[in-house]
């Protein structure tokens, strides 16, 4: 994401290493690494709370950590979209000192250093600083709109880590809701696309009547989210012990036979367009069934063939996932660090210097591993 997040403010690529234009139809590679990210934090999620469940957690304390979560993955996707449109003038602050305030904040509020535990008086009192922070950097916050009109921040872009924020929070609460029964799981992959593909086709316009809290849920999305769930307990098996798929070739003819059933509806559904942009049936269709083959391939390459081991480096980025997708934002939203960026190059010089800015990201995430200091909700 990082990568082709900087591809795209270079100039004089080729056309398939940017995002397909709203008016266009169609799409690109580049259109379908959101989804993969939306994928696989769905294939965490029985992972995740079954880690949580095996460590003693009770079901108040889950849906504690699964709103927790939510909400935090909202506020930053607002910070990160309101930031550009701070008005000093009536804000009382620049908009690069207001968003070096924002990142103060959430720093104090999610970092965790060694000893963390061990002190937890003084961490709690860091987090408490760093909500503080936010929360009064969110009451001085002051914009103005086209039309010239003074208002507050908006909620109508919650940006890719508000997004992701909803559709964890509804595919979440369904997985604990249906008792982590797989069937009653996948019949609700075909609502959510029936939901997507009416409001594409306009059926459902009452939707953008309701309140900005209560319409951020994309089907769309949500059901590229599900469908990275529902992958996972075919690949794992579930929580319960009962596996849904015992061994390799019965996994791999559910994976092939989905991702054809699911291409197959993609392509039916065509006529209502083929766009990331608006978030078209047909495009997470697309996404899903190749996120099903490849995750299949790489599951085969690690568990089977055991050829993976040379990416062991990935994982400390995995497990930091969340901090390596923000650390990019300090570059984009403040003038001073936007010239580590791939912003204002072309050619082969701007591809070279998105690697390198993807590298320096890595580098830097590898180093706070290192020196135990994490990013966590």
């Amino acid at each position: 994401m990082i990568f082709v997040d900087n591809l795209g403010l270079v100039k004089g690529l080729p056309w398939w290493t940017y995002h397909m234009p709203a008016e266009a139809n169609g799409m690109t590679y580049v259109d379908m690494v959101f989804p993969a990210f939306l994928f696989l934090m769905g294939m965490s999620i029985p992972l995740s709370i079954e880690a949580r469940t095996v460590r003693g957690s009770g079901r108040r304390n889950i849906w504690a950590h699964v709103i927790q979560r939510s909400l935090a993955l909202v506020v930053l996707g607002l910070f990160i979209a309101n930031a550009p449109a701070v008005d000093a003038q009536y804000t009382h602050v620049s908009g690069p000192w207001w968003t070096t305030l924002g990142f103060l904040g959430i720093a104090l509020l999610l970092i965790r250093f060694p000893g963390s535990e061990r002190y937890r008086t003084a961490a709690l009192i860091q987090r408490w600083c760093g909500l503080l922070v936010l929360v009064g950097l969110a009451i001085v916050f002051r914009r103005t709109t086209a039309a010239g009109q003074v208002a507050w921040l908006d909620f109508s872009d919650w940006e890719i880590l508000g997004l992701l924020g909803w559709a964890y929070l509804l595919v979440a609460t369904m997985y604990l809701l249906l008792q982590k029964r797989f069937w009653w799981l996948l019949s609700a992959l075909p609502v959510l696309v029936a939901i997507n593909a009416l409001s594409v086709a306009g059926r459902l316009g009452w939707l953008k009547s309701l309140p900005f809290y209560l319409s951020p849920f994309e089907a769309g999305l949500s059901s590229m989210t599900l469908a990275g769930l529902l992958a996972s307990l075919v690949l794992v098996g579930g929580v319960t012990g009962n596996r849904i798929t015992p061994n390799l070739p019965q996994k791999a003819g559910w994976m092939v036979g989905s991702a054809t059933v699911l291409f197959f509806a993609g392509w039916l559904l065509r006529p209502l367009g083929v766009s990331k942009i608006h978030d078209t049936p047909t495009w997470c269709l697309y996404c899903i069934a190749a996120n099903l083959v490849i995750v299949l391939l790489f599951n085969w390459l690690a568990d089977v063939r055991h050829g993976l081991r040379w990416t062991g480096f990935l994982q400390v980025v995995g497990a930091n996932a969340l901090l390596a997708y923000f650390l990019p934002y300090t570059a984009y939203l403040l003038p001073k660090l936007g010239g580590l960026t791939a912003d204002g190059t072309s050619g082969a010089v701007g591809i070279a210097r998105a690697a390198a800015f993807t590298a320096l990201i890595l580098v830097i995430v590898l180093g706070l591993k290192r020196a135990r200091i994490r990013l966590q909700i």
